[in-house]
């Protein structure tokens, strides 16, 4: 009798979540129940450079259902030794971070609700931004947001997650303020009542391991789980810091909030009120952020404009002026990354000049 010929199997037009998730249900702190709470948990990451990129990765392939992703800045070359969500691609067009990631993110979960901002976080934004997230990680290279981002968890009641990588160092706090937990820990500002002052080190000066960078988030991202599955009283009370090249660890307990801390003490939020919020140098790009113009911009016209004076182009997300020695990025809000100089002076002439005032 001959053979009936074998019928193709018509591959399935969606993955399931049980399929997606079954390896992280076996895990007993998380299950079928914390699996539905992450479903329906909304995230919001600071940042979307190197830790940032890792911790909406693992928090995306977590299954963590909304994520909010804030970033003011572009995909370089330089980005790609450590910045896990991005490609040679997304260099050579320059793409906004949020919006690569966002893009990269629904390749490998499209069930996850991204919302994408190409935004700097200021005070006239934070809260229409991070409002609707049940937790916040921090992701930025600069004290200036942290500090931002501290005022606001702590006058909201918000959990948030501080880390920091540098070099082959990393280090995670969690801010747990207020009503976000019946057991409050110190805030960002108890541990370290000012921004530091004077030269720190950046990723240009002391370089970076992508190892601590994953090492950072990989950290952060657990102890979220912990918070959106139902779980705070599990996470770490303590800064915890660790030299990945030579193994020095230290932590520094932030069980108890410091009654005489100015943020969560006195309740003063001086940076939520933009008391002198400056221009921001950005870490390694020899660059000065223009933050200060807020009004829509016409690409097109301004590439008219620009084009007797340099080389442009740009898509519906930003445009980019050379003119060498500086490289100047507009974004559709008016703000600007100045490339080529860290002098503010400087930077604001070039926006004067060839943008506008």
């Amino acid at each position: 009798m001959p053979q009936s010929p074998v019928q193709p199997v018509a591959p399935p037009t969606a993955i399931s979540n049980e399929d997606r998730y079954s390896r992280q249900i076996l895990f007993p702190g998380i299950g079928a129940a914390g699996q539905q709470k992450l479903a329906s948990a909304h995230v919001a990451v600071v940042g979307v450079g190197a830790t940032g990129a890792a911790a909406a990765s693992l928090l995306a392939r977590a299954g963590v259902g909304s994520l909010t992703l804030i970033d003011r800045d572009f995909v370089e070359p330089s980005n790609l030794q450590r910045q896990v969500l991005f490609d040679e691609a997304d260099a050579l067009e320059s793409l906004p971070k949020a919006e690569a990631a966002r893009r990269k993110i629904a390749l490998f979960n499209s069930g996850v609700v991204v919302h994408a901002h190409i935004a700097d976080l200021v005070p006239a934004n934070i809260d229409e931004l991070l409002g609707p997230a049940d937790l916040i990680l921090d992701a930025t290279d600069n004290f200036e947001t942290r500090y931002l981002l501290n005022d606001y968890a702590v006058q909201q009641s918000k959990p948030w997650i501080y880390a920091a990588a540098i070099g082959a160092y990393a280090a995670t706090m969690n801010i747990l303020p207020g009503s976000a937990s019946p057991d409050p820990t110190a805030c960002l500002a108890c541990i370290f009542p000012k921004p530091p002052t004077g030269p720190v080190e950046t990723c240009d000066t002391s370089g970076i391991l992508a190892t601590a960078v994953n090492f950072a988030a990989s950290i952060q991202v657990t102890e979220a789980l912990k918070f959106l599955t139902g779980q705070p009283n599990l996470m770490r009370r303590s800064l915890l810091s660790f030299d990945l090249w030579t193994s020095e660890r230290s932590e520094i307990s932030t069980n108890r909030p410091n009654p005489d801390c100015a943020v969560c003490g006195q309740r003063l939020f001086s940076h939520l009120a933009g008391e002198g919020r400056p221009h921001i140098t950005l870490c390694g790009r020899n660059s000065v952020q223009i933050h200060e113009h807020h009004r829509p911009v016409d690409f097109a016209a301004m590439r008219d404009r620009l084009a007797p004076h340099g080389q442009v182009r740009f898509n519906e997300l930003l445009l980019r002026f050379e003119r060498a020695p500086h490289t100047l990025t507009l974004f559709a809000d008016g703000r600007a990354i100045i490339q080529g100089t860290t002098d503010v002076t400087l930077a604001r002439s070039l926006y004067a000049r060839f943008i506008g005032s």
